[in-house]
C-alpha cells in the first residue's frame, strides 16, 4: 500500500462514517463535552502529524489517505452499488520548521500517554479523531482552515527553544 494526498470521496465517505460513529453516542447521551474530549484529543494529535513533511508521523498521515480511499469506495459500492473514486481538492499543511517539529513530537507523545492510559472505549474514540483528522487534513477545505497551525507550532517551539537557552532571563 502507497501513501496518497488525494482523497476520493469514498475516503471522505469512510471519514465521515467513522466521525458519526463517535458523534452518536454523544448525541443520543447527555451531549457532555468529556464524551468528545478522547476523539478530540486523536484529531488534534493527527493534525499535528498532518504538519509533518516527512518522518513517521508524515508517513502515518499519508497512508491514512489511501487506506481511507480502500475503505470507503467498498463501503459505496457494497452500501450503494456505485462508484466513488472521484478525487476531491486535496490540501496539505506547509512550513513547520525544526522548533515547531519538537511541540509536534511532544503532543503526539502525549496523545499516545494517553491512549494507553485510556479504557477501550476511549481507545476506539482517540483513534476515531486520529483516522478522521488526518483524512479531513487531505482535503483543501480542512487544510485550509488550518493553514496557520504550521506557524504556531513553530512560534511555541521557538518560545520553547529561546526558554531553554536563557533568552530574556537577567
Amino acid at each position: 500500500m502507497t501513501g496518497t494526498t488525494t482523497l476520493t470521496l469514498g475516503g471522505l465517505l469512510a471519514a465521515l462514517l467513522v466521525l458519526l460513529a463517535n458523534l452518536h453516542p454523544w448525541w443520543t447521551g447527555p451531549r457532555e463535552m468529556k464524551q468528545l474530549a478522547p476523539f478530540g484529543k486523536g484529531f488534534t494529535g493527527a493534525a499535528f502529524a498532518a504538519a509533518c513533511p516527512g518522518g513517521i508521523l508524515g508517513w502515518g498521515h499519508s497512508h491514512t489517505g489511501a487506506l481511507a480511499n480502500g475503505a470507503g469506495e467498498r463501503a459505496s459500492s457494497a452500501g450503494a452499488g456505485t462508484s466513488s473514486s472521484s478525487s476531491l481538492s486535496s490540501g496539505q499543511l506547509a512550513g513547520l520548521g525544526s522548533t515547531g517539529a519538537v511541540i509536534v513530537v511532544l503532543a503526539v507523545f502525549l496523545v499516545g500517554l494517553t491512549y494507553k492510559a485510556a479504557g477501550k472505549k476511549d481507545k476506539r474514540r482517540i483513534l476515531g479523531g486520529a483516522f478522521v483528522g488526518s483524512v479531513f487534513l487531505l482535503t483543501a477545505g480542512v487544510a485550509g482552515a488550518l493553514e496557520w497551525l504550521p506557524d504556531a507550532l513553530n512560534t511555541a517551539g521557538d518560545g520553547v527553544a529561546k526558554a531553554f537557552q536563557g533568552a530574556g532571563i537577567q
